[in-house]
């Protein structure tokens, strides 16, 4: 894929800190639960942690339980790239940010309860959050 944001790995290197980069250029994973974003409430954009591109609307995300912060949809198809891993000996599906490339975290057709049937489970530390108001986030049903 042609992505928009084209950087060198040295460029993600200086702009990125450690275990940003570490997530978002190496796919590794921040332990679940200690993420700052887990329990955001308020309403506003979820965005790329290495580009800004918009990804996920607040009234999307929902506590699946997981120690991650949880969305049952992106906020347009085209924002993230999926890709079939099957790095730790299973087959998962990684989500990508499709204007950097960026790993953001895997989705899982799990999701029961929500609109989609989906949980995309998205690490923390691979997102910024951008509120529009100092309100609770409401559902876009």
């Amino acid at each position: 894929m042609d992505y928009r944001v084209s950087k060198t790995e040295e460029q993600w290197r200086e702009e990125l800190d450690p275990q940003q980069y570490a997530v978002l250029r190496t796919a590794a994973t921040e332990r679940p639960w200690t993420g700052e974003l887990l329990d955001e409430g308020r309403a506003g954009l979820y965005t790329c942690g290495a580009c800004g591109a918009e990804l996920f609307r607040s009234g999307t995300k929902f506590d699946s339980g997981c120690g991650w912060p949880s969305f049952y949809e992106s906020i347009r198809p085209e924002a993230v790239e999926l890709i079939e891993d099957s790095s730790l000996g299973m087959v998962r599906t990684e989500v990508r940010c499709a204007a950097c490339g960026s790993h953001l975290g895997h989705v899982f057709p799990d999701g029961f309860g929500t609109p989609t049937g989906d949980r995309y489970c998205m690490n923390s530390v691979a997102l910024s959050f951008r509120p529009t108001s100092g309100e609770a986030a409401e559902s876009e049903e």
